[in-house]
């Protein structure tokens, strides 16, 4: 069998997100995983995926059979529209036993993935969420949206529909990745949301065709909306809420992670609010703080920058997280600088660059110091 095959016959036998297949798959080609597992060969795997691989040529052709009839595509790494982002998946240690990129999605829709997602941002929330949880998940949503980037979500009740419902009434695409089979509609009464998500956008899934949603995928769906983002804003979600599952993954890969504050004495922004305080998200208040943190340097000011008043102000966000992060007389490296602000090491490079020129910093031994002061004048 080719590559292609022989990942969608090893997807059959190995529950996605499994850290043993991601382990195996850094050291064996998909072929011999799926030779091992239908007991040819000397390599050991685990012994439900021999079960699993009982009648396997059975199962594969049935998997296409429903995938044609659904209007299903497989795609896999390799294919000129996988996501070379979902690779990051492969270098993070587990969480629910759950890690590694998928060995491939089932996608329902007629977009490429590679494409939509290039930039894209992942809105999740809530599922009981509060009326100011779905009106500024909606309006958030159409903001990215309308300034070019796909809204990535999991279609659940809540702010996830409502993100996808945000974008779609800016008639933009919108992906959604689901915890079952690409062609189950899951919830039932998303049906129609999901069916239009499919016209314009996309509907992924990395389970079988037919796959009935589990407790445990929705944690390991998690993972996929998270590594397809450039950043994950979650609003509105309790302290033990999956939304914020789905945060850890994006802070885990380098993503920018963002939180939504909601009233002090709800409970529904417990999770959000203790993100934003304990720094494992910056605090965003609408669609166009979402695209300036996303895009950091260069990023259109927002309406409180319209007037700057120092020379800190007319710097972009990057600079300025970056002048944030020095000192005035101990040294601070590259790696110190990017890990203290949140920003990519390339990111802090081209900001100190700038800073630089500029005469606001300086070079001190194997570091960077402050010269002089941005915020007066």
């Amino acid at each position: 069998m080719s590559d292609r095959q022989d990942r969608l016959a090893l997807s059959l036998i190995a529950e996605p997100g499994d850290p043993r297949l991601r382990d195996l798959l850094t050291v064996h080609e998909p072929g011999r995983l799926v030779a091992a597992a239908q007991g040819r060969g000397s390599l050991r795997v685990p012994a439900v995926w021999r079960e699993r691989a009982h009648d396997l040529p059975r199962s594969v052709e049935t998997a296409k059979a429903r995938a044609k009839s659904q209007r299903l595509r497989w795609l896999c790494p390799g294919d000129a529209a996988w996501p070379s982002a979902l690779s990051d998946l492969d270098h993070l240690e587990p969480l629910h036993n759950t890690t590694g990129a998928p060995v491939g999605l089932w996608m329902r829709g007629a977009g490429n993935l590679a494409q939509i997602s290039a930039e894209s941002v992942a809105v999740v929330g809530a599922r009981a969420c509060t009326t100011y949880g779905a009106e500024v998940a909606s309006e958030m949503s159409a903001d990215c949206a309308d300034a070019g980037y796909t809204v990535i979500s999991g279609a659940a009740f809540g702010v996830d529909g409502c993100a996808h419902r945000g974008a779609l009434l800016m008639n933009k695409p919108t992906v959604a990745v689901l915890a079952c089979g690409a062609d189950v509609d899951y919830p039932v009464a998303h049906s129609a949301l999901i069916e239009e998500i499919a016209k314009t956008g996309l509907v992924i899934s990395e389970q079988t065709p037919g796959a009935r949603p589990l407790k445990g995928r929705f944690l390991s769906r998690n993972r996929i909306i998270a590594a397809l983002s450039q950043g994950t804003v979650v609003i509105e979600a309790a302290i033990r809420s999956g939304s914020l599952n789905t945060l850890h993954w994006a802070d885990q890969l380098g993503r920018t992670t963002m939180a939504l504050p909601g009233p002090v004495t709800s409970r529904q922004s417990s999770g959000t609010h203790d993100a934003i305080r304990t720094g494992k998200a910056v605090l965003v208040t609408k669609g166009k703080e979402v695209i300036e943190e996303i895009r950091g340097l260069g990023a259109e000011p927002s309406e409180r920058d319209v007037v700057p008043l120092t020379e800190f102000d007319r710097l972009p966000v990057a600079a300025r997280k970056t002048l944030d992060g020095l000192d005035w007389s101990r040294g601070r490296s590259l790696t110190e600088i990017a890990s203290g602000v949140r920003l990519t090491a390339r990111e802090v490079l081209v900001s100190l660059d700038m800073l630089e020129r500029r005469g606001l910093v300086c070079r001190h031994g194997v570091g960077w110091i402050l010269a002089r002061r941005a915020d007066v004048g």
